[in-house]
């Protein structure tokens, strides 16, 4: 799953998550070697003073069958490959994340699936062309107001796009917390468009509790850094620079926790026409002297917004100063992997199952095995394809058809499924609903001692019929405790908009998320096979299934009687 925090988790929010690429995709070879119902029965009819008839024989529940066959011993054998060290890390773009889609495709064709993907060297995969960009390693960024220069992962760093290849002078434009929110704007009455603003992290607090939150709870303007970045954006800026003034953030250690990350190149589509604007993180020191002011002007300022309640006109006067942040590009294809089972009657309409099989590589020479993120969804997947492609083979194969959808690029911005999403192989129309698995082999802290559980997300924001339908599923068979708090808008997590649903969903398709939570490992190298919770893991992949069993057969498409935020 895609990282998000303030600053420490700016790992998958370094590219923009782009316009999707129009052009043809280049291809990358990835070679595969091609290898009744029960009746009741009574008995005879028979003398008055014979025993009466015997009962009617049960009849199978064909969907429990075939759910039988998701088990721990093929999830750990396939993610004992696919999250070992050999696959690197399985990184957007590289070997390792190459040799998965290769796993995947195979694995897709052993199982009998179809390859759908049109005018491809191996119809299983859809290749598309991204961009690789990288901080110049021969002329690092500089950042210099008036006569005074700042140092490069010292006191700033950058994430995304650049515009600044060359010197560029900026006068920028202060717009408070950047926040915007029903009647609250730090924008009223401000034209930032190509413009450069300056934005304070944190949100604004009155009576020690934040203004914007919800029973005393920081909002998601506080929370994280994201949703002022895609604002400002929005709003037309071309760079934001965000500065805390905060004594409990220390950049110096932020600065060097992220450098390895900066280091690694950033990923977008490649010809992205709607990135976010270039985003910047200065420390204080270089906040203050940016903003001519000092620790008692910021004081003064958020005591007068604190007293007001709403946003207030600031008395800094920004200065002018110097950027030059040159980045290196390169193209290169990627790859999402996928296998086709035909269904019967309403064959015309399709289910997608999806999972996310990229992870974030090596980093300070640690391979980060992705176990769980998303090893543990790309698995499942396999699981589900197994268990229907076998119902199918002894005559209960489903009525609609469904497509098993493992895409690339998740870390990088959710890119595999937006060109999915862009580029559908079936029209998105025809598709009933996006069932997503992203992380579902561990416990999180809030469910440490409790019962079997998972998150739901995602659910009832589109669809009512859906959000019913993985109820009842969980009711008759796996009965686990069904968590739905992330569905709330004004969860400051915003795991809705985080995994690879996101990009059906904003396209009008239902979508339902499985999820764990995060935990201690979530984006380090501690999240490996031998601390996923197996049990856990079948059992919530049996509830995908189930639901899907039932989207698949049921009469009636899920209808879209809804659009929750």
């Amino acid at each position: 799953m895609k990282h998000h925090s303030l600053y420490a988790l700016l790992l998958a929010t370094m590219c923009s998550t782009a316009a999707v690429a129009q052009q043809a995709p280049t291809k990358h070879k990835i070679k595969v070697k091609h290898k009744p119902k029960t009746e009741k029965t009574t008995a005879p009819a028979a003398e008055a003073a014979a025993p009466a008839a015997a009962p009617a024989a049960a009849t199978t529940d064909w969907k429990q069958t075939y759910a039988e066959s998701i088990t721990q011993e093929d999830l750990r054998r396939h993610l004992t490959i696919l999250a070992s060290d050999e696959y690197e890390g399985r990184e957007t773009g590289e070997k390792g994340q190459k040799m998965a889609a290769e796993y995947i495709a195979k694995r897709f064709q052993e199982l009998g699936l179809k390859g759908p993907v049109p005018n491809s060297d191996n119809p299983y995969v859809q290749h598309f062309t991204m961009v690789r960009s990288s901080w110049d390693a021969a002329k690092a960024p500089t950042l210099k107001v008036g006569s005074q220069s700042y140092k490069w992962l010292t006191d700033f760093y950058a994430s995304g796009t650049s515009p600044f290849q060359q010197p560029t002078t900026v006068q920028p434009v202060f717009v408070g917390y950047g926040i915007e929110q029903d009647d609250y704007s730090d924008y009223a009455g401000l034209d930032v468009k190509g413009k450069d603003v300056i934005v304070l992290m944190g949100e604004p607090m009155k009576d020690g509790k934040p203004l914007l939150g919800k029973d005393g709870q920081p909002s998601k303007w506080g929370k994280e850094y994201r949703s002022k970045s895609a604002l400002a954006t929005q709003k037309g800026a071309r760079s934001v620079f965000f500065v805390s003034f905060n004594p409990n953030d220390n950049f110096e250690k932020t600065a060097a926790r992220m450098t390895p990350y900066l280091q690694k190149p950033t990923i977008s589509f490649a010809d992205a026409k709607d990135a976010r604007a270039t985003t910047f993180f200065v420390s204080p020191a270089v906040g203050y002297k940016l903003l001519g002011t000092n620790a008692a002007g910021i004081a003064k300022y958020d005591a007068a917004l604190s007293k007001a309640g709403k946003p207030v006109k600031a008395s800094f006067k920004p200065a002018k100063f110097t950027v030059t942040a040159p980045k290196t590009q390169e193209q290169f294809t990627t790859e999402n992997v996928m296998g086709y089972l035909e269904g019967t009657d309403k064959k015309d309409e399709v289910l997608v199952v999806s999972a996310h099989y990229d992870h974030i590589g090596i980093i300070n020479g640690e391979v980060n095995n992705g176990a769980d993120d998303d090893g543990s969804g790309t698995v499942s997947v396999l699981e589900l394809a197994e268990a229907f492609t076998k119902a199918k083979a002894e005559g209960h194969g489903p009525r609609r058809s469904i497509l098993f959808l493992t895409v690339t690029g998740e870390e990088k911005g959710l890119l595999g499924s937006e060109y999915y999403a862009s580029h559908p192989i079936f029209p998105l129309a025809q598709t009933v609903t996006d069932l997503n698995i992203d992380m579902v082999g561990r416990t999180d802290k809030d469910h440490e001692g409790k019962g079997d559980y998972v998150y739901v997300i995602g659910s009832d924001k589109l669809s009512s019929e859906l959000h019913t339908i993985v109820l009842a599923a969980n009711d008759q068979y796996t009965k686990m405790d069904l968590d739905f708090r992330f569905n709330d808008p004004q969860d400051p997590n915003r795991f809705y908009y985080r995994s690879d649903h996101y990009n059906f969903a904003k396209n009008g398709v239902p979508v339902a998320f499985f999820f764990n939570g995060v935990h201690d490992d979530y984006h380090g190298a501690g999240d490996e096979v031998s601390k996923i919770e197996f049990p856990k893991m079948e059992k919530r992949a049996r509830l995908v299934y189930y639901a899907a069993w039932e989207l698949a057969n049921r009469d009636q498409r899920p209808v879209v009687d809804s659009n929750k935020q």
